[in-house]
């Protein structure tokens, strides 16, 4: 009897110090993978709408478009605006350029993660926009670049996209655009925040993503994957960011938001070399659009990493854009 009361003892104290130490791990794979600084890179404080370059993150030019010209994309010096998210507390810097026509479309441009409204991934697409006759407004989510620094954590799209709806509901209130000509463009984690938007608000009238993951946990898989942890710590890390900031990220995904399009017009473009985002998760996007009775424009780009279709093929991406946009929110004199 004793010899069993010690082994259960024994039992118990693995299983707490495995338990421990499962949650330890996870603690910190989750700090490590969703802290933001909230700062975009410095190499890209010159870039704004006025004149911008195509730069990496650690700064100098992208490889391979060292000799890109952005200047047919420059704009006119933006109005500097401050716009309260959907959340209470939380203001939303922004950058809005109108077209020359008064009741020109609009279109809202999300960056992706650690990036901000001085990337050139957003800069690009808004001059190719707007040089079309489309009024742009580029944002900054919150934790990133000028806007409210919450948690300093990005929640995967899951709190961000209440951003990209107080930028919506400002566009209406303010600008006095109608909901009918309002659409949605994202990158990367932009991406993903405008297509949790759209789930989230049926009157969206029409959405762009970038190179967006599809659901969150496969994409906790992956980025654990990519940075050499076990992918064990997927529940684990879920559950860690419940505790520390509140963030419930698997409560509501990309895919979610498209399974609600009930055939509102949406177009999938993702890079066929992305080694950030998975290209399937792009597929995955339109088989469900699909399923939900949507017809889904779709670009697969053979060759492109991520987000990179813009600057490999600006031409082509400008054509789809544009035509995407003119056909669904409407479009300005060219």
């Amino acid at each position: 009897m004793r010899t069993r009361r010690i082994v259960v003892a024994a039992a118990a104290t693995v299983i707490a110090i495995s338990t421990l130490g499962y949650g330890v791990a996870s603690a910190v794979v989750y700090d490590k993978l969703s802290k933001v600084s909230g700062d975009c890179p410095p190499a890209w404080e010159s870039n704004d709408p006025t004149r911008f370059q195509v730069l990496a993150f650690e700064g100098g030019p992208v490889a391979g478009h060292e000799g890109f010209d952005t200047t047919p994309y420059v704009m006119p010096a933006p109005e500097t605006v401050t716009i309260a998210s959907r959340d209470a507390g939380i203001q939303v810097s922004g950058w809005y350029i109108p077209a020359d026509a008064a009741n020109a479309p609009t279109v809202i441009l999300v960056h992706g993660l650690t990036a901000c409204k001085h990337d050139h991934a957003v800069l690009l697409p808004a001059g190719m926009l707007h040089r079309h006759g489309i009024s742009v407004l580029l944002i900054d989510l919150r934790d990133h670049g000028d806007s409210t620094l919450e948690d300093g954590r990005y929640a995967g799209g899951t709190e961000e996209y209440r951003d990209v709806l107080g930028a919506w509901d400002w566009l209406q209130a303010e600008k006095h655009v109608p909901a009918d000509r309002i659409g949605l463009l994202g990158v990367s984690l932009g991406a993903a925040t405008v297509l949790i938007a759209t789930g989230h608000e049926p009157r969206v009238a029409a959405t762009w993503e970038d190179s967006s993951y599809a659901d969150l946990p496969s994409m906790i898989r992956d980025e654990l994957t990519r940075s050499g942890y076990p992918t064990i710590l997927e529940s684990g890390a879920g559950l860690v960011a419940k505790l520390i900031s509140g963030d419930d990220i698997t409560s509501y995904s990309p895919l979610d938001g498209v399974k609600q399009l009930a055939g509102r017009p949406i177009f999938v473009t993702h890079g066929d070399h992305d080694q950030r985002i998975n290209v399937r998760y792009g597929h995955d996007l339109v088989a469900a659009a699909e399923k939900a009775g949507s017809h889904p424009g779709s670009w697969f780009v053979e060759g492109s990493g991520h987000t990179q279709a813009m600057v490999d093929h600006p031409a082509d991406y400008e054509r789809r854009l544009v035509d995407f946009f003119a056909g669904t929110i409407g479009s300005g004199p060219d």
